[in-house]
This record gives structure tokens, sequence and C-alpha cells, in this order.
């Protein structure tokens, strides 16, 4: 990177940068900026000016970044952040919260969001919460670009890293396999009993997955499921069709005892449990977003709230 800064950079510059690289397209990234076009590779080039060096690669549409860019995008993230957050700390001290507040949420967690939103709502009623489903993974990557305010996901089982973590509650498994078939009348399985079965599983980009695979070895089984899906809504639909069985976590299983086709069965001989719970990134100050879902999640009000996912393990 240049040693001095070339002229006046300007921070609508750089959250057009930060767009661009998130998006990959310029028309996209314009629309998303409310701006057209011309105005956003205009506002690029003029960083480009202001730093001396060419950010993003072109050939009469997006490239990528250069090398140069790689390096400045995350320092571009964050000060777009710290100015969000400057922003809201001088706006109106003392009240409540305005904007989006981003949560990215591995699947397995969504049915403990449901108590996010009212206690959120408590303290900071113009609030819009917005759930983005996600792998851990991208959960990790978008925490780090400040795409997301926070996340929901597993904190022990591929640990995050620069992160504050809260945990929600303890996740456990159950079979779920048709009602009219081989396993009716049933108290509990086996894991060897459910990895023979034919099964539904997500599929192996979903940390669940992982998890079960991990689970399986411990026992010296290794499963071949005969359908994948990223979407527990979809496994289910397998299950209850009457033809597969599958494994899920405890917060689903629970909505899934209702359906009369479908039958839950604990395990015999359980998995150690996998602590799920929100992450932050660990970094201050802490921006008045970071802490309001930190503040939410550690309140007694959320607990309460939550306490029937910790039950039902």
């Amino acid at each position: 990177m240049a040693g001095d800064v070339r002229g006046p950079m300007q921070i609508r510059h750089l959250r057009y940068f930060v767009t661009l690289a998130r998006l990959g397209h310029f028309r996209r990234a314009a629309e998303s900026c409310g701006v057209s076009q011309p105005t956003l590779s205009a506002g690029i080039a003029s960083l480009e000016t202001a730093l001396g060096v060419e950010l993003v690669r072109r050939d009469r549409r997006y490239v990528g970044l250069t090398p140069e860019g790689e390096t400045a995008l995350p320092w571009a993230q964050r000060m777009l952040a710290d100015c969000d957050g400057l922003l809201r700390a001088a706006g109106q001290p003392g009240l409540g919260l305005t904007g989006r507040l981003r949560l990215g949420v591995i699947p397995a967690a969504m049915p403990a969001v449901g108590a996010l939103a009212p206690v959120l709502a408590l303290d900071h009623p113009e609030l819009q919460l917005v759930i983005l489903s996600m792998t851990s993974r991208e959960i990790e990557r978008a925490l780090h670009a400040h795409d997301i305010d926070g996340g929901v996901t597993y904190l022990e089982s591929e640990p995050l890293t620069g992160v504050i973590t809260w945990t929600f509650y303890e996740e456990r498994y159950r079979f779920a396999t048709p009602s009219g078939g081989p396993f009716a009348g049933r108290a509990s399985v086996s894991w060897a009993e459910a990895a023979a079965a034919p099964l539904c599983l997500l599929t192996r980009d979903m940390q669940n997955r992982r998890i079960l695979d991990a689970q399986m070895r411990r026992i010296g089984m290794e499963v071949q499921p005969r359908a994948s899906a990223n979407s527990y809504t979809a496994l289910l639909s397998m299950v209850r069709m009457g033809e597969m069985s599958s494994i899920l976590p405890h917060t689903h299983a629970a909505t899934a005892e209702r359906d009369p086709a479908i039958l839950i069965l604990p395990f015999d001989d359980p998995s150690p449990p996998q602590a799920v719970g929100l992450v932050v990134l660990d970094r201050h100050p802490m921006s008045a977003m970071t802490r309001a879902v930190l503040a939410c999640a550690r309140s007694a009000e959320f607990r309460r709230r939550v306490e029937p996912l910790r039950a039902e393990a």
C-alpha cells in the first residue's frame, strides 16, 4: 500500500468498494448503495486515486480485487463498522436503536431465535431484527467482514476465533422415523440401529452433519445416507413420506413430535451434547448493535423464554 493518502478519502467511496467486493457485480453493488453504476465506478476510482493503488481488476465488468484490494478490504470493512458505530453513539445517546440488526443463524438453531425478537423489542422497539440462515463457516466469514452483527452457532465444535460467546442451550439428538415403520412401538434406539437405517441427513457443508459423522466414527460406523439436504424442512418431508429416517437436533424434533406421521425416539446411548449460542466479535469499542444483541442474550427475560429448549434436552 502507498505510504501516504494522495487525495480526499470519503466514507461513501469505502462503502462502494466494500459493497462491490461483497456482491461481485457493479450493477448490483450500485443498486445496493442507491446510486447509479457510473457514480459507483467513479467513487471507487476516486478511492484508488486517494490511496495511490488499484483496488479492483476490471475487464468491462468486475473481475475481482487486486492484491492491494484484498489487503485493503478488511481495513475498509472495519472503518465502515467504526463509522457506523460513531454515528449511532453520537446520534441519540440513551434512546433505543433504530435500523437493522443482522444475525446469522445456523439452521439447527432457528427454533431459538423466536425468543430474541420480543426481548430486543423491549429496549429497542424501532429496531428491525433480520435473521439470515447461514452455515457456521459463513457466520465466521460474515462476522469478520462486518456483514452481520452477531451469529448463533455451535460454540465448542469447530470454535470461532476472536469472538465473545454466550451459551443458549445444549443440543442433543433425536431419531425421526415414520410412525408406521419398523421402529413403531419402540421407546428408544441405538446409534448403531440409526446408522443402519435408510437415512436422509444434512449435507456435509453443514456443521451438524460433521458432528453426526464424528459421532458415527466414534462407534465404528460410516453412515451413507440415501438423500441429503441443507434444510430440516426437506428432511422431515422425506421422513413423513414413509421411506427414510433422519437424525435431528432436539429443537427441531420437538416440532416434529406433533406430526402423527413421524415417530421421535431418544437415543439409548446419547452422544455428547453440543453447546449452541451467540457469537459476537471481541473488539472494543463494541458497536451499538453488538452491545444490544449481547445484552439481550444475557438478560433474564431471554433466558426465561429459551428455557423450554434447555428442558427439552
